[in-house]
């Protein structure tokens, strides 16, 4: 094994440190070490119960075999239904894709389309498997940072400074991973004017917290707001976090059928179908009652409001409070330059969260991962005991700090 030889791209790759924390927090709790783990971007609710029994019937049907390489009919149609439904965007079957997970669909978008020298535009603070996709696929990404004092959005000034003719996409993500910060639909507007302005730019929205959104906020997502923008946009959205699925491993997107058919031939040389049970159960997700989607969001706002208040009674920290999503990015900014309890200089976002794991046993993730700090991500994707826990460890830590 000594001699083997990884390849450029693999070696351009960081791990993803979301997936770090998570099972760095479950090794010490392995160990019986008390850790409270945040960094998981995973609903503590349970899949319901009518998607559950939907998928078991599929097993005693006997859907067990293999399917269309990117989704079966049914799946599709609940999709395009979804669409219409929720973002009236209309498509039809052959402009939809399904995958195993949100990834592959940018994966897959992003090998059906990049060549070397291509950028793609980041908003920064991003998902950390943003970047690393364009560069394994050849890419250039372009962090634009989009700082606490613009809300964590892009700018139509910024977006268009960061347009180049080398410009291939540009990534949406709201509600945003790791911030919660969404866009309104005035915000997506001026985007979008900057966009049609640069008819090269094609527009990966990824709306997988769509319907994660509190006090009232309206969600759209581009293409909805600027059908001229419909032709190059690749809408993606999945089954894992509204609908508490995230072992089931079901992404989709919709987009022009170039992009789709393009995308079709690259899962048919890699992943193949997804699970065909878990499509199944998410025909009976998209098309199943949809109620207990706002009961879930009351529990996710009580919490998210309890984690700002908590949050932000911790000396040297500075919590926002998102729009959506179950993340809340608070600043550590004042904790930067003082000591911890074990003697180490926080020098920076990295170091704070190793030392709060250390002498706090609260597992978070660094800032610096999805490119700006110095900050933290906390999921609040979790009980309420546990956050009630977790913020008041957080608190003591940072009172230890000299």
């Amino acid at each position: 094994m000594s001699n083997l030889q990884l390849s450029e791209a693999v070696n351009r790759v960081q791990p993803s440190a979301t997936i770090a924390v998570s099972n760095k927090a479950m090794e010490l709790k392995r160990q019986g070490i008390d850790v409270i783990g945040l960094g998981a971007g995973e609903p503590d609710f349970d899949t319901p119960d009518n998607i559950k029994e939907a998928a078991i019937k599929a097993i005693h049907d006997g859907k067990t075999k293999y399917t269309p390489v990117d989704g079966i009919p049914e799946l599709k149609e609940a999709i395009v239904a979804k669409f219409k439904r929720d973002n009236e965007l209309t498509y039809t079957n052959s402009q939809v894709t399904v995958a195993p997970g949100g990834k592959p669909i940018i994966f897959n978008a992003f090998l059906a389309t990049l060549n070397a020298g291509d950028e793609v535009i980041i908003p920064a603070p991003y998902w950390v498997s943003y970047p690393e996709m364009a560069i394994m696929c050849g890419g250039t990404p372009v962090p634009v940072a989009c700082g606490a004092n613009q809300n964590y959005k892009l700018s139509p000034e910024a977006l268009e400074a960061a347009i180049t003719p080398k410009t291939k996409w540009l990534i949406l993500n709201s509600p945003s991973n790791p911030t919660g910060a969404a866009y309104t639909k005035a915000e997506l507007r001026a985007l979008a004017d900057v966009l049609l302005r640069h008819p090269q730019v094609w527009i990966l929205t990824d709306d997988m917290y769509e319907h994660l959104v509190y006090d009232g906020f309206e969600y759209f997502t581009i293409a909805q707001v600027e059908p001229g923008l419909y032709d190059r946009t690749l809408t993606m959205n999945g089954v894992s976090k509204a609908y508490a699925m995230t072992g089931w491993r079901i992404g989709y997107a919709a987009g022009p059928d170039k992009l789709i058919g393009a995308m079709r031939k690259v899962i048919s040389q890699t992943t193949s179908n997804p699970c065909s049970i878990s499509q199944w159960a998410s025909v009976e997700a998209l098309n199943g009652p949809q109620g207990f989607l706002a009961e879930r969001n009351e529990v996710f706002k009580t919490r998210r409001d309890l984690v700002v208040a908590e949050l932000n009674k911790a000396e040297g920290l500075h919590c926002p409070t998102p729009e959506g999503a179950f993340y809340v990015y608070p600043s550590c900014a004042g904790a930067i330059g003082k000591t911890s309890p074990g003697g180490v200089v926080i020098e920076n976002d990295e170091i704070f969260a190793t030392e709060l794991l250390q002498h706090g046993n609260v597992a978070v993730v660094f800032g610096a991962a999805f490119g700006m700090g110095p900050a933290f991500r906390v999921s609040y994707a979790t009980s309420t005991e546990a956050l009630t826990e977790a913020t008041k460890r957080i608190q003591n830590f940072c009172a230890s700090l000299k």
